[in-house]
């Protein structure tokens, strides 16, 4: 009997953690559909053609247009830094490349939504805060640390355009061109290219996405609060809030999750005790999980992918460090009880539900019009390898 017990007990809680992981997926699948919905519609009037010429040097007003347009472009982790090497390639600085490539993945519309729905708006407004803050401490750790030899290595490997992954997706251009922003948005040629930006999105991050739902109603349903708390120091506030950020970035690196797919996660250490400036410095950190840091090592070569390791590590932490000291001062740091929203499932008639269904709606109607024009054979070249000078151009005149 005892194993038949046990039989029960483990299916008794991984239907737990499932219970966990749809009620987060039901809370947050509007608020995905919503950000992707927006990040579309930015990426039909922003070409990515004229990228690299944008991004020449390592200045402040050139480090702002990167993370401008690193906002802009795809919130996939593994396309942005298919991107940068892209760019980098096409003759844009090292650093600018950076950057965008940070942006791309820390200062997308999705994400803040996703974070303000499921932890708070203090973790929306930090995200975007810190994430600045990062890129200007790289761009400072750079001009100290990056020597001429090492960064003409990197460019060397980078020319070899080993494969790594979603490069396919990171050289689609499916920007309209001519005529206003508005004409262009609500054109045929417009509305057709913000169906292909939104499906591919959706097929670049679904993934991690799914992923990390499901690791975070895991790690909810199995790892009790009281082992967070002895792991996050919660009785010792001051130790907290310098072992936060130092922690974070590790934890993210071992989850393997990135994108918006660390989210769900984030929301799992926080109600289990890890400080602020810890959450910012977690979320942060999807470009150093290990997947990344071997595709860094192809693209530029071991010692590059080192020192991207300890630099970007460095100002992580750094970053959430001024994050947690200026929120704090601010009093914008959330106190009291933690409730952020890792919860069974549960569909009710709520708003939730009724932003669902207008949401999966639209959805549906991208997902139709994508598969109209020609986008079954967009998604066969997603993963496939860049050649230069041959984008899948999928630019609309």
């Amino acid at each position: 009997m005892g194993g038949f017990a046990s039989v029960g007990s483990v299916g008794g809680a991984i239907v737990h953690a499932l219970r966990l992981t749809f009620g987060m997926t039901w809370e947050i699948t509007w608020a995905l559909i919503l950000g992707f919905s927006l990040s579309a519609i930015v990426q039909s009037v922003v070409s990515k053609g004229q990228m690299s010429g944008l991004l020449p040097d390592d200045r402040p007003r050139t480090l702002a247009v990167a993370c401008g347009l690193g906002a802009a472009s795809s919130s996939c982790s593994y396309a942005a830094i298919a991107l940068a090497r892209s760019i980098f390639r096409k003759g844009a600085d090292f650093t600018a490349s950076m950057a965008f490539e940070i942006a791309s993945t820390n200062l997308v519309i999705e994400l803040g939504v996703i974070l303000a729905l499921l932890i708070g708006w203090q973790f929306t407004v930090a995200e975007f805060v810190g994430g600045p803050i990062m890129v200007v401490l790289l761009a400072l750790a750079f001009r100290a640390f990056l020597r001429p030899r090492l960064l003409e290595m990197a460019r060397h490997q980078a020319e070899k355009g080993l494969r790594g992954s979603m490069e396919g997706h990171a050289t689609m251009d499916m920007s309209v061109a001519g005529g206003s922003i508005w004409s262009r948005i609500t054109s045929p040629q417009g509305f057709t290219a913000i169906s292909h930006s939104f499906v591919m999105e959706w097929a670049a991050i679904l993934r991690d996405v799914v992923i990390g739902l499901l690791i975070a109603g895991a790690i909810a349903a199995w790892v009790p609060n009281s082992f967070w708390q002895g792991f996050f120091l919660i009785h010792h506030p001051l130790l907290a809030k310098l072992w936060g950020p130092l922690v974070g970035p590790l934890v993210s690196m071992s989850s393997f999750v990135c994108s918006i797919g660390n989210v769900p996660l984030a929301a799992v250490l926080w109600n289990g005790g890890i400080s602020f400036g810890g959450v910012i410095a977690f979320i942060f950190a999807d470009l150093i999980i290990l997947p990344i840091l071997n595709i860094y090592r192809k693209y530029y070569g071991a010692k590059m992918s080192l020192f991207l390791l300890g630099t970007f590590y460095a100002t992580m932490v750094a970053a959430g460090y001024i994050v947690e000291l200026l929120f704090g001062v601010l009093h914008l740091v959330p106190t009291g009880p933690r409730h952020a929203k890792v919860i069974e499932a549960s569909v009710h008639l709520n708003y939730t539900t009724v932003l669902d269904v207008i949401f999966l709606a639209l959805a549906l109607m991208l997902l139709v019009r994508f598969l109209r024009t020609g986008g079954r054979e967009m998604l066969k070249m997603m993963d496939a390898p860049m050649e230069e000078g041959h984008g899948h151009d999928s630019h609309h005149g």
